[in-house]
């Protein structure tokens, strides 16, 4: 292996659509030798009870750095786990969604919202990553599984996937070179996950703003329906809306994809042995 062989440690708490290949977006073929990944997970729980284990195995591996990824980072266990890698030292980043903003903001003197996080984490907040309808009259092992499948397309085609990818390669890179992270503080708005998908045809452009905009509408829709409903008669039309938007999106995100592909213009950045980052259009060529 290489000598600048890094590990790298993701958990898991809970489930948004950005959690079930994101330990496998470092290493797409498995070919890589300049790193290793190993992914911890407390499944569908994320309550500090069921977070506290998994962490401690993580960090017991000691790995060189660390991802978060779960629902609503501002709950308390995703709060707690942040807190032990905090202790144990170990670079952090979290990845979640609109909910998260609680955890990473604080407003300043002057009302402005600005980041907030401990030393050596930053975050990624995706909005478009939106809550599933969690209801027990409508939501099954079937329902949960359409419902990520629809999601994970509309964050694949649009660029979320892309943009990612980008904020790790450049923190694992700078940790391979000795140096410092400086750690990502974003926000994934629909207009800055687009530019990373390097759309040709202007129409897959405004089909990707359109396919976020209503992914990130999902959540105020099912929010309503899980949580300020009470009757079954109200809250299951709404939480089954919420998954029907998210189709739609999926759709949009299907259309981007064909428009791309009809052109010859899907934009692709496999990662090579030594891990960096090559970049192909016409799909007969190779990569550079």
């Amino acid at each position: 292996m290489s000598e600048t062989t890094i590990n790298v440690g993701v958990i898991k708490l809970g489930a948004i659509a950005s959690a079930p290949l994101l330990d496998l977006i470092f290493d797409e073929r498995a070919e890589r030798d300049d790193i290793n990944v190993r992914a911890f997970t407390s499944g569908a729980k994320m309550d500090e009870e069921s977070s506290i284990g998994p962490a401690e195995s993580l960090i017991a591996w000691a790995p060189h750095l660390v991802l978060i990824v779960s629902p609503n980072a501002a709950l308390p266990g995703p709060t707690k786990v942040r807190e032990m890698l905090a202790e144990a030292k170990l670079p952090t980043i979290s990845i979640s969604d609109g909910p998260a903003e609680k955890a990473f903001y604080k407003k300043d003197d002057e009302g402005k919202k600005q980041p907030y996080v401990l030393d050596g984490q930053g975050f990624i907040v995706i909005p478009a990553d939106s809550m599933i309808g969690a209801k027990k009259e409508f939501l099954d092992p079937t329902e949960m599984s359409l419902f990520n499948a629809d999601a994970i397309k509309v964050l694949s085609i649009t660029g979320v996937v892309r943009a990612i990818q980008h904020e790790l390669d450049i923190v694992i890179a700078a940790i391979q070179a000795g140096e410092t992270p400086k750690m990502p503080l974003v926000k994934l708005t629909a207009e800055e996950i687009v530019k990373c998908g390097y759309f040709k045809n202007p129409y897959a452009k405004a089909k990707a703003i359109a396919a976020l905009t209503i992914s990130e509408a999902v959540a105020e829709v099912t929010t309503k329906g899980c949580f300020k409903t009470k009757e079954a008669e109200d809250y299951i039309p709404l939480v089954a809306a919420g998954h029907e938007m998210m189709r739609a999106a999926a759709k949009l995100a299907d259309e981007i994809r064909e428009l791309e592909k009809a052109g010859d213009s899907v934009l692709r950045n496999p990662h090579v042995s030594k891990g960096k980052v090559k970049t192909k259009t016409a799909l007969m060529d190779k990569p550079k």
